[in-house]
């Protein structure tokens, strides 16, 4: 009974409840041992912070210390909308899109607004699979639905706008980028073990029309075998992630072969099962690997610079088993997916203050405050 546990008992014991509370929320930017986890570790120099991670809609709210206490003593859950298998995340000036192939919808964390909504629900525009997305610079959105072998383009609050291709263009449609201006759409055929249509479909992204094909199925230069995920970079350059020859191929945007780095292999700079890619500002290639678990970073010519991860048995900070897709915003966050233990984890660079950019609302008052 409370009348006979000692008082100072009582307040480390609610103390303790509200650092597992906190601990709980992905809120902190801190692993469990509460020192931050850095890459690359000491000695070197920091590059990359684990900041947070992404379990449900409720990581978006932050708790005042009222509510903590009472969940804490009560034992109230944390609730709200679960991820249930994400495979895809983009970013656009705050919102963080995450496609959810059991959900079967796009869900919609906005940093910034501090408020979560849910795209492709109902029709028009209603998702059945939605696997790649990708965002142009008005922050429309992209998505690649494998059921129904479409590209469906929405609009930042989820209104659709256009949808592109069907059931007699693709044979396996997988992902999709779009030109920064929305003029081109860039979708990802990744084919089959018994088909030849391994490539990178493009179309007029405001009429529909498809326009040409880069690669077909094979090992030399400029042809694919199984691709993954597609990227455009700031130089405007096409990166393809050629999934079942371990490498990635650019091209220019007409198709034209430029280059290609990796190799299968499972040093550094090499790859086992590469997924998803980002491009960051400055050309940088971000490339995750699924049975690494983690992501490599890459000059543009595909010079290693830095991995972040390692493979794990628990759902914790830096950690995955089934990493997809990924991601990197304006101000150089990065967003790693991971589909088995149904999390998005991020990462601000060593340079960018954590109130800082557009995930800096995190930190500071709600809007109108």
């Amino acid at each position: 009974m409370l009348s006979h546990f000692p008082a100072r008992a009582l307040l480390r014991s609610i103390a303790a409840a509200v650092l597992v509370i906190l601990g709980a929320c992905a809120g902190t930017p801190e692993d469990v041992e509460g020192e931050p986890i850095v890459f690359p570790p000491p000695p070197d120099e920091a590059r990359f912070f684990y900041e947070r991670t992404l379990f449900n809609s409720a990581n978006i709210k932050e708790l005042d210390a009222t509510t903590r206490l009472r969940m804490a003593v009560t034992g109230e859950p944390i609730v709200g909308r679960a991820l249930a298998k994400p495979f895809d995340a983009v970013v656009c000036k705050g919102r963080i899109f995450v496609s959810d192939t059991v959900e079967r919808a796009i869900l919609v964390f906005d940093i910034p607004g501090r408020r979560y909504f849910e795209i492709g629900r109902k029709e028009p525009g209603a998702l059945h699979k939605p696997l790649g997305v990708n965002v142009d610079a008005n922050c429309n959105l992209y998505v690649a639905d494998g059921s129904r072998a479409q590209v469906l383009v929405y609009d930042a609050d989820g209104r659709l706008q256009q949808t592109i291709g069907g059931a007699d263009w693709f044979d396996r449609l997988s992902h999709v980028t779009p030109t920064p201006d929305g003029s081109r759409v860039y979708a990802v055929d990744t084919g089959s073990l018994d088909s030849q249509d391994h490539r990178v479909r493009v179309f007029d992204a405001r009429s529909g029309v498809h326009l040409h094909d880069i690669g077909t199925r094979g090992s030399e230069p400029g042809e694919l075998n199984l691709p993954r995920d597609v990227a455009i970079g700031p130089d405007g350059a096409l990166y393809v992630v050629d999934g079942a020859n371990f490498r990635i191929q650019v091209f220019d945007q007409d198709g034209t072969f430029l280059r290609s780095f990796g190799d299968v292999g499972r040093q550094s700079g090499q790859f086992s099962r590469p997924k998803g890619i980002a491009i960051d500002a400055e050309g940088r290639v971000y490339v995750s690997d699924a049975a690494f678990g983690n992501f490599q970073i890459f000059t543009p010519e595909g010079q290693v610079l830095l991995y972040v991860g390692s493979r794990g048995a628990k759902p914790e900070p830096a950690k995955y088993m089934l990493p997809a897709g990924i991601d990197v915003d304006e101000d150089g966050r990065v967003y790693m997916v991971d589909q088995y233990f149904r999390k998005v984890d991020i990462y601000r660079p060593a340079d960018l203050p954590q109130e800082a950019g557009f995930l800096g609302a995190w930190y500071g008052p709600p809007p109108g405050q």
